[in-house]
């Protein structure tokens, strides 16, 4: 059985690179009839918060991406973490250090000024015939990790290849600080063995932390997992992922009038590829899912192919359902839907010539609130020779069948019967009743609109 898991820290909200972390480990398990595992590492006490915490769950709730297990938190299973301690102090995998923190520092820079790697010197590492110092008196000991000395730590990256780091290069990891809490990289190495991950999928700022888990692994005595570094993603600019390109909350992204489905298909391609697909649901992302088309090259977000996506799928979506996700967004502009005109079919007819929701919301808005079109739009196109035709229709709009047929007939009428285009009738329409020169076909706008509605919009221009 497969068996992934996303494992956030909630000292800030779920961004972008963390969702496409969730979404690969949540595709894997998918693609393989396996299980896909939420856990919230929240041992750093200090900066995690029920508010973040919270953001991570409606960030996965928003994208759809929904766990078998969990939410599992770290700071739940603090007696299971302190258990297992004190087993490998038994079996002498680990040690208790009375270093203070001031003689680490002073150990520290000694050895930088000796042109040496900083690193714990092993004062209080056992060995054979090696006698320890004597504890200091009510001094707190830290934990260690007895790390092993000689070989290497090795693993085949299931994204990056071979790699194989020395165990001279890693001192003995503080596994639990001196008030008894466990560390993360100690608290990942139980749940990762005892959650049964068989894979873990992650961003490639943990390769530092991969071979101390491998090591603390096998002094456990448990099966190590497999490992898949993802690496990072940069902004349009090339630069390191920033707040403003895309390292924001996931949530920002519906706040700004996206699709989940979009933002999902975007973060599918950032760095996997399945031939030249460009769009595709995630029921085929999961079956065509792999570790293997995964590019150990950076991978760059591009807000215009996004914006594209966006627009795609907005096309595509549900009239009932872009409506049920405008009306929201209205209300919170002090906005009432009424029912007529039918917001499904405002969203209906807009949605071919709109990019998010917001745009799709400002173009419904005007259907339901007091217009009062600027006066230099209607200065525009309120022209002498438009306003005569223009009496007419409003004449004509009174008897004529309100269905988007009839209405096209009677402009066609009126624009023939004066001799104009039929810009020169459409656009005085078109600012009278949305204060807009650019809008779907004036017809079918026109038949949107409730009767009693066009004619008191139109009163402002050709009066009873």
């Amino acid at each position: 059985m497969i068996r992934t898991r996303f494992a956030p820290s909630p000292t800030g909200f779920l961004h972008i690179g963390g969702a496409r972390t969730a979404l690969f480990s949540w595709a894997f398990a998918r693609h393989h009839g396996g299980q896909f595992i939420l856990r919230i590492e929240d041992t750093d006490v200090v900066r995690s918060t029920p508010e973040a915490v919270q953001a991570i769950l409606d960030g996965m709730q928003w994208l759809g991406l929904t766990h078998d297990e969990g939410p599992f938190y770290q700071m739940q299973r603090m007696d299971r973490y302190r258990e297992v301690i004190q087993t490998m102090l038994a079996a002498g995998t680990a040690y208790p250090c009375y270093t203070t923190p001031d003689e680490l520092e002073r150990m520290r820079e000694a050895q930088r000024a000796s042109g040496l790697k900083p690193r714990y010197d092993g004062t209080w590492r056992p060995e054979p015939g090696k006698t320890l110092p004597t504890p200091p008196a009510g001094a707190l000991p830290v934990v260690r990790f007895r790390n092993p000395l000689d070989g290497v730590v090795a693993w085949d990256d299931l994204v990056k290849g071979r790699i194989e780091i020395a165990n001279a290069e890693l001192d003995d990891l503080v596994i639990a600080r001196a008030d008894g809490t466990p560390t993360y990289n100690f608290c990942v190495v139980v749940d990762d063995w005892e959650m049964g991950i068989t894979h873990v999928i992650r961003g490639d700022d943990h390769v530092n932390n991969t071979p101390r888990q491998i090591n603390i692994l096998a002094a456990l005595g448990a099966q190590v997992p497999l490992y898949a570094h993802l690496s990072m993603i940069l902004g349009d600019d090339g630069q390191k992922l920033s707040k403003r390109h895309g390292a924001v909350s996931v949530m920002q992204y519906d706040d700004e009038g996206y699709l989940p489905e979009a933002v999902l298909n975007y973060l599918a391609r950032l760095g996997w590829s399945h031939g030249d697909e460009e769009v595709f649901s995630m029921s085929q992302f999961c079956a065509w899912f792999d570790l293997d088309h995964i590019t150990p090259s950076a991978a760059q977000f591009n807000t215009e192919k996004l914006n594209w996506l966006n627009a795609h799928y907005l096309k595509q979506a549900d009239n009932e359902r872009l409506a049920a996700l405008v009306q929201p967004r209205l209300a919170a502009r002090g906005v009432t839907v009424s029912a007529s005109p039918s917001l499904a079919a405002i969203c209906g007819l807009y949605k071919e010539r709109v990019s998010n929701l917001n745009e799709l919301t400002d173009a419904a808005e005007v259907f339901y609130i007091d217009l009062h079109p600027k006066a230099e739009i209607l200065a525009q196109h309120l022209t002498p020779e438009a306003l005569p035709a223009l009496a007419d229709f409003v004449a004509g709009i009174r008897e004529v069948d309100w269905e988007v047929a009839a209405i096209s007939a009677l402009i066609k009428t009126c624009i023939g019967k004066h001799g104009l285009k039929m810009p020169k009738l459409a656009m005085p329409l078109r600012v009278l009743l949305t204060g807009q020169a650019q809008t779907p076909s004036v017809d079918a706008l026109l038949a949107l609109f409730p009767r009693e509605l066009v004619l008191k919009r139109l009163a402002a221009a050709v009066p009873d």
